[in-house]
C-alpha cells in the first residue's frame, strides 16, 4: 500500500529515527550487493543490466510493481545535502542518539517512462537508501517533506507517463563521512549507485 506511512508522518511532531536496520537486513545484504556490483564491474559492459555505479547526471532505468501494474521509471540521484550535527540534534526526538552524526538529504528525480498511469501514489522511492563511506545510514522518517524542492510521495495521486517528481530521503550519517552514496534498486535487483563527495 503506498499510503502505509502517511499516519506516522502526520502525527510525528519531530522526525523519528528508525533504529530497525538490523531487522531490515540493512548491513550484510547491502554489503553483499556492493561486493557483487564490484565483481560485475570487472567484466566490461556498455551498460549495466541491473545495478552498478552511475556517473554524475546519469540516469538508471528500472521497473516497479505498482497498482494498477508494472511501471518503468527513469531514476536520477540529483544531489545530497549534508547538514550539521546541530541540525541533526534539533530534528530528532532523542538528540543523544545522533551525536557525531549529520542529516543527509538525497534528492532523487523519478520519471514515469512507460506503464499505466498511477492514481493512488507510487512505491518507486521505497528502493532508495543512503550510504556514507560504504555504510548504510539510518533513515529519518518524516523529515524531508519540508525541504525546498522535495515533494511528498504520498501527495502525488496522479502520475502519467512522461511526468517527473523529485522525492527526498533523509538519513542520519557520520558527520565526518568523506562521501555519501545514493542507492536505488528494483525489487531483488542490484543497486544503482551515485557517489557524492561530502564537503
Amino acid at each position: 500500500m503506498p499510503h502505509h506511512q502517511t499516519a506516522l508522518r502526520l502525527i510525528a511532531p519531530v522526525a523519528v529515527l528508525a533504529l530497525t536496520l538490523t531487522a531490515c537486513g540493512g548491513g550484510d545484504t547491502a554489503d553483499a550487493k556492493s561486493k557483487g556490483t564490484a565483481q560485475a564491474k570487472t567484466s566490461p559492459s556498455p551498460e549495466p543490466t541491473s545495478g552498478g555505479e552511475m556517473g554524475t547526471g546519469e540516469s538508471a532505468t528500472g521497473k516497479v510493481a505498482e497498482d494498477p501494474g508494472e511501471v518503468t521509471y527513469e531514476v536520477l540521484a540529483q544531489k545530497v545535502e549534508v547538514g550539521t550535527e546541530a541540525e541533526a540534534a534539533k530534528a530528532v526526538s532523542e538528540p543523544d542518539k545522533v551525536k557525531g552524526k549529520a542529516l543527509a538529504v538525497a534528492y532523487v528525480k523519478y520519471t514515469h517512462k512507460s506503464g499505466p498511469a498511477l492514481t493512488e501514489g507510487s512505491d518507486v522511492h521505497d528502493g532508495t537508501t543512503v550510504f556514507a563511506d560504504g555504510q548504510r545510514g539510518t533513515v529519518l522518517i518524516g523529515a524531508s517533506e519540508d525541504a525546498a524542492g522535495c515533494e511528498d510521495p504520498y501527495d502525488v495521486e496522479s502520475w502519467k507517463q512522461g511526468e517527473s517528481h523529485v522525492f527526498c530521503e533523509t538519513y542520519v550519517v557520520p558527520a565526518n563521512a568523506k562521501s555519501v552514496e545514493v542507492h536505488w534498486s528494483e525489487e531483488d535487483g542490484e543497486p544503482y549507485i551515485w557517489k557524492f563527495p561530502n564537503g
